[in-house]
């Protein structure tokens, strides 16, 4: 069962096993999976696996091995054309031991900048104005405060001022930076695990206004313009509020509060834009799942895997399965009731990222899952694959223009 996990691992991320023995190609696969990087055999097989990426003579430590490896797995994540973004770290030996972050920049698929962070750099997101990233401080112990740290970026990766959100919580995270598209910048933050909180920024660096409104445990998962508010997405994963929607004002006041459910299945919210006077939600809807436990979005599939295939699934069994489980849905939506005027979807796939063009389009990404494995000794994901990112095109009336197949993949983990 072993090697057969092993052999799936090694296809799936286009490895050779030639020249390996089977207990060879198991330790490899748990070398690389532990992110040990540490068994002789490794450093032969990245070096084939990595295509392109030139590696000197010197025997390559673990950690060179986990930063090439990672290249290998997530370059792919990065578009072919226009800007890209790509996190990294690297640990620096000390006590206690301290992680630097990276965050780097690309350009039809070339790096043209890359900055370093002390705290854990948790997102970021290009704006009209250079680039937006914000992080939170790295704590050792629960009586120290969390901050947020907003930092903005210009195009040629200087940069021009990071502040310190001190609203008086112990614990504040930054869930989304949002464009005002007037040279102001909205920040969406959570506080002390309660509160939703909107703050602005002029690009200067200075805050301008602080509003905080308490609506409960719920996470922030995305946040979008609205007119002159927002819209913004909270959810529970324990209560599984997953399409739940506030629209807030600029003061932080709610105005409309919108839930999405359909009688079969579950929605799950990728992204949200403003288009046209429309609301646009970006998501993927799932089959109601009868168990209701961990791995929720394939607890079906699982419960078939274990009961009626003894643990052991081929990979052009699984993926017709996986596909079956998916519907990529873009959702139309009146702003005033928050009633779907209308919806587009794509069978097979997984919503992805919505962006409005310079000319005046909505680009609406799906992901069509094209490869899957089964992976049930891998702690953070029990089936993985692939997804090919398809990119359809709207007009400010909301009519279909076309469609195209980007080449680029994504990864897909559950």
């Amino acid at each position: 069962k072993e090697y057969n996990i092993a052999e799936a691992f090694f296809r799936e991320n286009g490895i050779s096993t030639a020249g390996l023995s089977r207990s060879e190609v198991k330790a490899v696969y748990r070398d690389i999976t532990t992110k040990s990087f540490t068994y002789g055999k490794t450093a032969e097989v990245i070096k084939q696996a990595v295509s392109g990426l030139e590696i000197t003579l010197e025997e390559p430590t673990a950690e060179d091995l986990a930063a090439i490896w990672d290249r290998k797995v997530w370059m792919e994540t990065l578009p072919k054309t226009g800007i890209g973004y790509r996190r990294t770290y690297r640990q620096i030996s000390q006590e206690p031991p301290a992680d630097i972050y990276i965050l780097e920049c690309y350009k039809d698929g070339s790096m043209i900048w890359s900055v370093q962070f002390n705290e854990s750099l948790e997102g970021y997101t290009r704006t009209g104005s250079g680039t937006a990233a914000w992080a939170i401080n790295i704590t050792w112990s629960s009586a120290e405060k969390t901050y947020a740290y907003l930092t903005r970026i210009d195009d040629n990766g200087k940069v021009l001022w990071k502040e310190r959100l001190d609203h008086g919580f112990s614990y504040e995270y930054i869930a989304a930076v949002i464009d005002n598209g007037d040279g102001t910048w909205a920040v969406i933050s959570r506080g002390d695990f309660k509160y939703v909180c909107i703050s602005q920024y002029d690009m200067k660096g200075k805050e301008l206004s602080f509003n905080k409104t308490e609506v409960g445990n719920f996470g922030i998962w995305n946040a979008a313009r609205l007119g002159d508010g927002y819209m913004i997405q909270i959810g529970s994963g324990v209560e599984r509020e997953y399409a739940r929607i506030l629209r807030m004002d600029r003061e932080g006041r709610i105005t409309g509060d919108f839930s999405y459910k359909g009688d079969d299945c579950e929605y799950y919210i990728t992204d949200m834009a403003e288009f046209g006077g429309r609301v646009y939600l970006s998501a993927y809807a799932v089959l109601q799942q009868e168990d209701e436990g961990a791995r929720h979005e394939i607890a079906n599939i699982l419960d078939h895997i274990f009961e009626q295939k003894n643990m052991e699934i081929s990979d052009e069994e699984l993926t017709p399965m996986v596909r079956d489980n998916y519907t990529a849905v873009l959702l139309l939506v009146d702003p005033e009731v928050g009633t779907p005027e209308t919806f587009y979807s794509v069978k097979g796939a997984l919503g992805g990222k919505l962006s409005v063009t310079k000319n005046g389009m909505l680009e609406w990404d799906a992901e069509s899952i094209v490869s899957t494995f089964f992976s049930p000794a891998t702690s953070s994901f029990t089936i993985g694959g692939k997804c090919e990112v398809f990119r359809y095109t709207f007009d400010a009336s909301g009519n279909l223009l076309g469609q195209e197949d980007t080449g680029e993949m994504t990864t897909y983990a559950r």
